[in-house]
């Protein structure tokens, strides 16, 4: 009986330390989470776009798809490749970082550019012909999933750099956590931002209250306007983020001048209180991100795209 008791102890105390271990790894990947805020804030403002134009019923298939492919990027493609560059080759992850930042300035700076000068419509449009929804929900599901995988590095490397080095188990299962949290919080919003217009249109038919119809003819009618923000507003955070991580990166090899000039920009601004003063760095590194992406058009439209397109990517 001794025995037995003494074996229950050793369980009880083993799960003890378990427990604390999952709290800590709880712990640190919501920390580590918050130090990629801006890719995730970049995320969930891009992703609402590459539902516009597809049926109702096809909106929440098409989203699933988009986390299936965020869930795959994060957790089978990222995560071990930034465990093994975070071990073997450290040095590797700020130029890596620089290129994605690169390839999200040359995103953003590319919708930037479509808006200015509108392309000519498709030929299908133009001909009034049918267009192949299947085809073009694939795209497009393949379109997001490029780009989530761009935010995820993103967000998979800034959240690894803030670990405390423990091990890489500790590793691993922090950003695991950090991951799935992401993903979900991420997806699950834009579920809701996505059918936003269709909860509204039921309140608005099938509420009881004066109210609660109200409310749901104020959805219906904002939900336009809302998309387009957020359209804008997922321009921006690519130009954004995008900037920061180069400018950040070529700080680190030694090129000082952007970073200078983003934070002589702010201290201008810090006056006005801190919120002026991270707008003025956050519009300095937009800036620089949109000078950087315009730079880029011509070879990643000439070269890039064509060369990608032979390979099959």
């Amino acid at each position: 009986m001794s025995g037995l008791i003494a074996l229950l102890d050793d369980v009880a105390a083993i799960a003890k330390v378990a427990a604390a271990s999952l709290d800590d790894v709880a712990g640190q990947a919501v920390k580590a989470g918050t130090k990629a805020a801006g890719a995730v804030i970049d995320d969930a403002a891009v992703t609402p776009n590459y539902v516009r134009g597809f049926a109702p019923d096809r909106e929440l298939p098409i989203v699933a798809k988009i986390a299936a492919g965020s869930i795959r990027n994060k957790l089978v493609l990222l995560l071990p490749a930034a465990l093994a560059l975070s071990a073997f080759a450290p040095a590797a992850i700020p130029p890596m970082l620089m290129l994605g930042g690169a390839y999200l300035c040359f995103e953003g700076a590319e919708k930037v550019a479509h808006a200015v000068w509108p392309h000519p419509a498709p030929a299908d449009a133009a001909t009034g012909a049918a267009p192949d929804t299947v085809h073009l929900e694939q795209t497009k599901v393949a379109g997001a999933v490029k780009t989530d995988f761009i935010l995820s590095a993103e967000i998979m490397t800034i959240a690894l750099a803030a670990l405390p080095d423990r091990g890489i188990a500790f590793q691993a299962a922090a950003l695991a956590l950090v991951g799935i949290a992401i993903t979900a919080l991420v997806y699950g919003g834009v579920a809701l931002i996505v059918k936003a217009d269709d909860i509204g249109l039921r309140m608005a038919r099938r509420g009881r209250l004066g109210m609660t119809r109200a409310a749901g003819r104020g959805i219906v009618r904002a939900m336009p306007a809302v998309m387009r923000l957020l359209s804008t507003v997922g321009t921006a955070a690519m130009l954004w983020v995008g900037g920061s991580i180069v400018v950040h990166g070529l700080g680190e090899l030694g090129w000082h001048a952007a970073e200078k000039a983003i934070r002589a920009l702010a201290q201008l601004a810090e006056p006005a209180g801190p919120a002026a003063a991270w707008a003025a760095k956050a519009a300095g590194d937009g800036a620089f991100g949109l000078i950087l992406g315009l730079a880029l058009l011509p070879v990643g439209n000439r070269i890039v795209a064509p060369l990608a397109a032979r390979l099959g990517l």
